[in-house]
């Protein structure tokens, strides 16, 4: 049936906005230390562009400290340079073998500039789902027009699509008051 293919291709489609924004919920900074922000940093090894998760492995020995370990130790220069290019704001210490960055806590003003940043994107993706509702109901009304499917199987698809976009809405917006709440925590 062609509105089953029409709302299929809508499924994954606000599957992938959402799966979008858990991505960028994940690179938001919080007061605690995750490899998330620094695995896609882009590090000058040897003349090429190469992600520093391919580079070194990850440790978070305590809630504010991450700690890199290079698998080549003569990349740790280029790894600290990386670091202080990207809008972390954070210098990087190490000892000759590892390198550590310490996260310092967010002051208040920072975590609702960070709020207002999770908002911003969380609505994003609400009208990145609602896009893709448009854009199927102008495929389904097409289709419709041409003969192809029945006014019923019109009006069914058109409810399942509105179904389909309510339960979406509802996950960005669980999603961005869980990062809301988790910025929010001292």
């Amino acid at each position: 049936m062609i509105q089953d293919d029409v709302l299929a291709e809508s499924r994954d489609k606000m599957a992938k906005a959402r799966d979008h924004l858990q991505g960028e919920f994940g690179s938001i900074r919080t007061g605690r230390a995750s490899p998330v922000f620094v695995e896609k940093l882009r590090v000058d090894y040897y003349g090429s562009e190469v992600p520093l998760q391919q580079l070194a492995g990850f440790s978070v020995p305590e809630p504010r400290l991450l700690v890199i370990s290079p698998y080549d130790k003569n990349s740790i220069k280029a790894i600290e340079k990386a670091i202080q290019a990207s809008d972390l704001g954070i210098t990087p210490s190490n000892d000759g073998s590892l390198i550590r960055l310490a996260f310092p806590q967010l002051t208040a003003e920072r975590r609702k500039e960070m709020v207002k940043i999770v908002k911003h994107r969380a609505e994003e993706a609400r009208v990145a789902v609602r896009n893709v509702r448009r854009s199927a109901r102008h495929d389904l009304e097409a289709f419709q027009k041409e003969g192809e499917i029945s006014e019923d199987d019109l009006d069914r698809a058109e409810k399942e699509l509105e179904k389909l976009t309510h339960e979406y809405v509802a996950e960005i917006d669980n999603l961005a008051a869980h990062k809301e709440q988790e910025m929010l925590e001292v």
